[in-house]
């Protein structure tokens, strides 16, 4: 088939491959080109332990004191309100002990195909040197808030998960950088992460091309079904395929709508500073548990980010919240210096539930979505793109995807 695939980060360079390993001949379509958006700019990891949704008790545990500082983790611009309203209206009805359980087994089984899904795609097109076995390490400022997540450790235990409590002088002796605050601690010895999201991102862009996928900037505007399917475009006309995957990240709410599909997809803008390689000391990424930021050490510097906000598509950045994240930093490394490094602000495309629309869409099966994956967007890729090349083929994918169906937003919530 001849296949358009709308949007070109990591999501939509995932899956030209799987479609081009089926024969297809693909087109990738972007308005900016490859890795232009939150492919270029996020922390790199490949989060396959991660097994929560973020509508659960960890997160509404520390909702309340988030909320009261406006460049805390978790912020909302008072005037983008009124539009997140049917969004959080989800947040909460996807927070009720039932709807958790199902997500969490959603989450957990999406991302238990991930790594071996990257490592599969990796090998093939000879960029495995991009992966980085060094685990993901979470750290918290007290024992007891550490205790707080003792059942969570467990749950990922019973689902084949390797984690490894620390004490405060193990996790000194793992990455001495870590000054006194840094209490307790656990050791994923299996997270992974990569060398640069957006190197990443370019090369499976650069293989695609050289297997034949052309790259076609141009803004996709709106979707067209019925006999002849395709989409209209800016370059002012319609361009005909014989499937499309919708992989625009927090741009494919619209083209959704166009179908007539109402799917509840919001922004999450996320804020990160990039300082020199190595100027913070330590040998992995970390999660700071309960301060809402990472640290990522890439190839290309060494990546301080995270923070929720929730302004839209078209609102001013507010790097403020970088200041912030570096001021709760500091506490964690004391002797590191944090000044300088390049700032950068990007989009996740967010789902109340937690978990991507993948499927096809209701009122036309040649057209695929792939989108909505959050803080999961590089983790999720390449299981995401062996699913979406199975939905085209007409072939059962690893794992149940009704979780993911986008049909499911017109069940009540």
């Amino acid at each position: 088939m001849r296949i358009a695939v709308i949007g070109a980060g990591i999501v939509g360079v995932a899956v030209a491959h799987a479609l081009l390993d089926e024969g297809h001949v693909v087109d990738l379509v972007d308005r900016d080109g490859i890795a232009a958006g939150a492919s270029a700019g996020n922390a790199g990891w490949i989060a396959h332990m991660d097994i929560l949704p973020l509508a659960s008790p960890k997160a509404w545990r520390n909702l309340p004191r988030w909320m009261l500082d406006p460049l805390g983790p978790l912020a909302l611009r008072p005037t983008y309100l009124p539009k997140l309203i049917p969004w959080f209206a989800r947040f909460v009805a996807a927070s009720r002990p039932a709807r958790i359980e199902a997500s969490t087994l959603a989450v957990a089984a999406l991302n238990g195909l991930s790594l071996p899904a990257w490592e599969r795609r990796l090998d093939r097109l000879g960029l495995a040197h991009h992966l980085r076995r060094d685990g993901i390490l979470s750290v918290w400022a007290s024992d007891a808030a550490r205790r707080s997540a003792d059942g969570l450790i467990a749950r990922q235990r019973a689902m084949g998960i390797d984690v490894q409590p620390l004490t405060a002088s193990e996790l000194a002796a793992l990455e001495p950088a870590l000054g006194p605050r840094a209490r307790s601690g656990v050791l994923y010895p299996g997270g992974c992460h990569v060398s640069d999201p957006r190197a990443v991102t370019l090369d499976l862009g650069l293989r695609a091309s050289e297997r034949g996928a052309r790259i076609v900037q141009m803004e996709a505007l709106a979707l067209r079904r019925g006999g002849e399917i395709g989409f209209s475009h800016s370059l002012g006309g319609i361009a005909l395929y014989d499937a499309v995957v919708v992989a625009a990240g927090a741009w494919s709410k619209r083209l959704a709508a166009s179908l007539g599909d109402r799917i509840p997809l919001d922004t999450e803008r996320g804020y990160n500073v990039t300082l020199p390689v190595g100027r913070l000391g330590l040998n992995r990424p970390i999660m700071y548990e309960g301060e809402g930021f990472v640290t990522s050490p890439l190839d290309t510097g060494d990546r301080v980010g995270g923070s929720v906000e929730f302004a839209g598509l078209d609102a001013a950045p507010n790097f403020g919240r970088v200041d912030a994240i570096l001021k709760r930093l500091a506490a964690f490394l004391p002797d590191a210096d944090l000044s300088g490094g390049t700032r950068w602000m990007g989009f996740r495309p967010s789902i109340p539930d937690s978990l991507p629309v993948i499927g096809s869409a209701p009122s036309e099966p040649r057209i695929v979505y792939a989108f909505g994956h959050g803080h999961y967007g590089l983790t999720q890729a390449a299981a995401s793109a062996e699913i979406v090349a199975d939905i085209l083929a007409g072939r059962p994918p690893a794992i149940d995807i009704t979780p993911y169906s986008p049909r499911r937003f017109a069940e009540r919530f």
